[in-house]
Parts: C-alpha cells; structure tokens; sequence
C-alpha cells in the first residue's frame, strides 16, 4: 500500500469517527453550559478568521479594496435577511462595478 493510500484510509477513519462520536454519546455525556457558550464563541471567531483571510488577502498580498467592500456588501444583506442568491449576487455585483471602475 502507498503512503498516499495509507494517508487517505486514515483521514478517513478518523473522519468518520468524528461523525460517529456525536451519535454515540448523545446523552451520555453532560456539556455544561460554559464550554457549549465557550466552544460556540470558537466557533464565531474560526468563521470570521477565515472570512477575513479569505476576503483581505490573496496570494501574499492584499486584494484591493474591491473584495473587502463586496464582502461587507453581502454581510449587510445577509444581516437584512435577503436571500442567499441575492447576498452572493450583490457581493458579486459590488465587487465587479467597483473592479471596473478602477478601485481593484
């Protein structure tokens, strides 16, 4: 078997223990209030993370100002209850009418 192989079958398992786990021990195992609240403001803050990297940068550097704004434009009609199609379609439109105009 290959490293790859072996790598792959691994991941695997170990994802699917993860997805058992849940299942298993739903009812067994009492989560006081503290760490749900601590492990949902985790949560948050990995999201957020990662929507900043994603949206700020690209490659090694920042991505212009256009990308940031047409985030900012769909997490306000995402924060107003619009559709998902039309936060994705805003974000996009914002971000191509702000590319075309020069702002990059």
């Amino acid at each position: 078997m290959s490293p790859t192989v072996a790598m792959i079958l691994t991941l695997a398992v170990g994802t699917y223990a993860f997805r058992l786990v849940g299942p298993v021990l739903h009812g067994r195992i009492a989560i006081p209030p503290r760490v749900q609240e601590l492990l949902s403001a985790g949560a948050i803050v990995l999201l957020v993370a990662l929507l900043a990297t994603g949206s700020l940068t690209e490659g090694d550097g920042f991505a212009g100002w256009a990308r940031p704004a047409g985030v900012l434009v769909g997490a306000v009609l995402a924060w107003r209850r619009a559709p998902f199609v039309v936060v994705v379609l805003g974000a996009a439109a914002a971000t191509a009418v702000l590319r075309a105009a020069g702002v990059g």
